[in-house]
């Protein structure tokens, strides 16, 4: 099955992380190729066998017209369109998921450098959130959720995804950034 394009290489493995084999394990060592498809696009093709059951896995990306560059020292999951891989209730989740993970208290060294990657990818996958309000709106339509996950999320917290509360989020975590160093 060939995916909607990838905008980096950083969304096409998220993307593979929250797809789990059938055993449920998540990750799995990648070998990747760029493949020429039938139509003459190029993709990137992923390759690994889950390393709990065994089983073959593979993902093939559409790589995009235009790839996403994010500027020196940025880490960014793609360009400035919504993506065509995550929902924005799965990005939302992921931005939790990272912010969780950060430890109250962090002081130096190396912990504090993987509490400062950490909290860019929260902020990076909020980023990604905020490109699914359309411009002139202040919430992010529900016919943007195309996955159970996302929909159940937003069923769930539907105030969540207003452009206010997401930048006031996204302000919080980039907040945190600092103190992470």
């Amino acid at each position: 099955m060939i995916l909607p394009p990838s905008r980096t290489n950083a969304e096409a493995h998220l993307y593979m992380d929250l797809r789990p084999c059938s055993c449920g394990e998540t990750r799995f060592p990648r070998q990747s190729a760029v493949v020429a498809l039938e139509d003459g696009d190029l993709a990137a093709r992923y390759t690994g066998e889950c390393p709990t059951c065994g089983q073959p896995r593979e993902f093939i990306f559409r790589l995009p017209a235009e790839p996403a560059v994010a500027p020196a020292g940025d880490f960014r999951y793609g360009g400035d369109e919504p993506s065509h891989l995550l929902d924005p209730g799965e990005w939302l989740r992921v931005a939790d998921g990272y912010a969780r993970s950060v430890p109250a208290e962090v002081t130096t060294g190396d912990a504090a450098q993987r509490a400062r990657a950490t909290l860019i990818r929260a902020v990076a996958a909020l980023d990604e959130v905020l490109k699914f309000v359309p411009p002139g709106e202040d919430v992010v339509p529900v016919a943007a959720f195309t996955t159970e996950q996302g929909r159940d999320l937003h069923r769930r917290e539907p105030g969540r995804f207003r452009r206010d509360r997401l930048a006031a989020v996204r302000a919080a975590y980039a907040g945190m950034l600092p103190q992470a160093v």
